[in-house]
């Protein structure tokens, strides 16, 4: 998993909020203005081996519906309290005080971002990957968890049913929780479609060819809404789909895009 994107009102105030309070580093920046649009890449670590945020800002746009379909992001953190402290120092908004996750023993807080967004802050011991959840909503878990492993070749890393607040989660991905990003998919007792508004747009897998992704994609029952190809004015080749819920991600190619870092 390389980054996840997403749409921002004001990229320097969610900037300033994601370095100061979540201790994000501002990786890159890049404006174009012939399309109307600047982003900005920010993480724990280098793109070529850490999963980021890439933020989008469209020249003009202040705000989006982030609808009820996108979850939350998860970031792991040493101590929650001293981090909820931090927020609140800064201004932010904390929406879960920190304590035990329903259920379980893991310690846990949310807060929101400038737009609205979702921040799970799990307390965890040292790791890689502190960047390490994208939670998702969807209509059939098991459908879903099909098309991931069989589509995507993530594994599943666990599925926990909590009835007592109706509802069950699957981790998936491509190596342990403790040390890369997962995307965690959320099964609401009963509901089987969420609005997923206009905030929201991707996640960015890397894959060593676009073209045999696409049509092993295809064979699993996933929609290509962009033909594997490079992209427009450089080399990078890239497809993308949508899942059985309609959410969408974008294959890279894996040395293309090493490429166009260092470029």
């Amino acid at each position: 998993m390389l980054h996840v994107v997403y749409r921002v009102g004001d990229l320097d105030k969610t900037i300033k909020f994601y370095t100061e309070c979540l201790g994000m580093k501002l990786l890159r920046k890049r404006d174009i203005p012939e399309e109307r649009y600047t982003n900005a890449f920010l993480g724990y670590g280098p793109e070529d081996s850490h999963f980021v945020v890439e933020l989008t800002y469209n020249y003009g746009v202040e705000s989006y519906d982030i609808g009820t379909a996108f979850g939350h992001f998860g970031i792991a953190v040493e101590d929650v309290a001293k981090t909820v402290d931090l927020i609140k120092a800064k201004g932010g908004t904390v929406t879960r005080e920190p304590g035990p996750v329903k259920g379980g023993k893991s310690v846990i807080a949310f807060i929101e971002d400038p737009d609205g967004y979702k921040f799970e802050l799990i307390e965890r011991g040292p790791t890689p990957e502190p960047l390490c959840q994208v939670m998702l909503r969807v209509g059939d878990l098991d459908h879903a968890i099909n098309f991931y492993e069989k589509a995507f070749g993530m594994e599943l890393l666990r599925k926990r049913d909590n009835p007592q607040y109706k509802y069950t989660i699957a981790m998936m991905g491509y190596g342990p929780e403790d040390k890369n990003a997962v995307l965690e998919l959320t099964y609401n007792y009963g509901v089987k479609e969420y609005d997923k508004g206009n905030a929201y747009a991707q996640i960015a897998i890397s894959t060593d060819d676009v073209y045999k992704t696409a049509e092993v994609i295809r064979q699993n029952g996933g929609q290509i809404t962009r033909e594997p190809g490079p992209l427009p004015g450089i080399n990078t080749k890239i497809t993308a789909c949508t899942d059985p819920d309609g959410w969408k991600t974008v294959f890279v190619d894996n040395v293309d895009f090493l490429k166009e870092l260092e470029e």
